[in-house]
């Protein structure tokens, strides 16, 4: 029984193996870049596992397999890793949510709006972005320094003080993705929404916010994985221990003498601190997608 052939008259088989001759070398290519991502991955579970708990006995593949770094974690006295977590969730969350807020307010005023010193604005946000952050910490800690001696809940080691520092540095490229996708949105719809009396905020939340869910999820996670995994800043403004954040108080475990012992609870550690993330990604993925898409294309 002869092989099927195409319209060209080659036998498909052939077709085949001829084509995986010609991309043999990208498939190569994408093994070695996969097990290159997966490397680091699996010596984080292999660390974290490792019943030693040390980083001179840790090996790819764990030699045993036991829960004790994950318990000597959560029993630290000295290092209060629930209390970190929590502090990065309440810091990544209320900073992400009130910069959604501001960045779509601000987006929907630059796109719908017309009023003097919009273009310079716009003009003015996309500029900013091109100074690095690095200058603004001495300012921003002798600031924050000053508004504690007046409102100490708002100054240094303390959690808002740090929400509205962040605050001010994200609003650049959040307002210009927010205000990308807002232009997508037909006008007619404002418009019909006037007619019936409705006024610039009610457009603004009844008729504009449910159409761009979508980014709104996008710039919502692009924020919160961008706060949960800030250092710098937050290590200049959270000294005291019971206020540091997962990256602070993570980093103080990489130095001393008992860095290397206690390099199984720094890897369980990281693993719990990564299923924020995943989870996020898993359940918003394809607002992501079209977040990121949609409003470009447009």
């Amino acid at each position: 029984m002869s092989a099927p052939s195409t319209t060209t008259g080659k036998p498909i088989g052939n077709t085949r193996a001829g084509d995986l001759k010609k991309v043999w070398w990208k498939h190569v290519i994408i093994w070695v870049v996969l097990v290159f991502a997966l490397f680091p991955f699996l010596f984080v579970i292999s660390a974290a596992l490792n019943p030693s708990g040390s980083l001179s006995t840790t090996s790819l593949f764990p030699t045993g397999f036991s829960f004790s770094n994950f318990h000597d974690l959560f029993n630290d006295t000295a290092r209060p890793f629930l209390t970190w977590y929590k502090n990065s969730l309440i810091i990544s969350l209320g900073g992400s949510i009130i910069g959604v807020f501001i960045g779509a307010c601000a987006a929907f005023a630059f796109s719908r709006l017309r009023f003097r010193g919009r273009r310079a604005g716009l003009l003015a946000l996309l500029l900013l972005q091109m100074f690095p952050a690095l200058l603004a910490f001495v300012g921003l800690y002798i600031t924050f320094s000053r508004i504690g001696e007046v409102l100490p809940s708002f100054g240094l080691n303390t959690t808002w003080g740090l929400i509205l520092a962040y605050m001010g540095g994200a609003m650049g490229a959040n307002v210009w993705l927010l205000k990308g996708y807002f232009d997508t949105v037909p006008r007619e719809l404002d418009e019909a929404a006037r007619v019936d009396g409705a006024s610039h905020a009610r457009v603004f939340f009844t008729v504009i916010l449910p159409l761009v869910r979508p980014i709104l999820v996008t710039v919502f996670m692009i924020t919160f994985v961008g706060l949960f995994g800030e250092f710098m800043l937050a290590s200049i403004f959270l000294t005291d221990v019971d206020a540091q954040t997962l990256g602070v108080g993570l980093y103080g475990m990489t130095l001393g003498n008992e860095s290397v012992a206690l390099f199984g609870e720094f890897a369980a550690a990281s693993l719990l601190a990564s299923l924020p993330i995943m989870i996020l990604y898993f359940v918003f993925q394809k607002q992501l997608v079209g977040g990121l898409t949609q409003g470009s294309v447009k």
